[in-house]
């Protein structure tokens, strides 16, 4: 009871979840990252190397997490979270894509779904952005002044 008054139990769970997440450096640099400082359970990683992590401890919406693969660095976005783990994500269904029996083995196989391309991340702004050509004539043309 004294513990709590005196909230020991903050500071308590506040030094576990920097336990848990490294050390005090690996926290700051992981609080520098992502904005915040989480501490859940490991459910699963995709094809990317994002790693995906549940506490229900924390409000609904917000007991669900995905930390991006290091390598890409700052440039993570959201479109690099794989249509399987975007459900889960956000909370369409409870089953991991692993656990998911009948999507997950059959988009494993490679004979079921043959014309289903790999996931692939939004490169709008980019330079490997897709900017389509025009294949008409143009009705305004520049004036070079001559």
């Amino acid at each position: 009871m004294i513990i709590r008054l005196l909230g020991l139990d903050k500071w308590a769970r506040f030094v576990k979840i920097i336990v848990k997440n490294g050390g005090p450096i690996k926290s700051i640099y992981k609080l520098w990252r992502n904005d915040t400082l989480k501490e859940g359970k490991f459910v699963g990683s995709d094809s990317f190397g994002n790693k995906y992590y549940e506490n229900h401890y924390y409000i609904l919406g917000r007991s669900r997490w995905v930390e991006y693969n290091p390598l890409v660095k700052w440039e993570y976005d959201a479109s690099q979270v794989t249509p399987e783990w975007f459900g889960w994500l956000h909370y369409k269904t409870d089953r991991v894509p692993s656990d998911d029996c009948a999507k997950y083995s059959l988009m494993s196989c490679s004979y079921v779904r043959c014309w289903l391309l790999p996931h692939s991340e939004n490169l709008s702004g980019t330079d490997q952005a897709y900017y389509p050509y025009s294949t008409t004539k143009a009705r305004i043309n520049v004036w070079d002044g001559k």
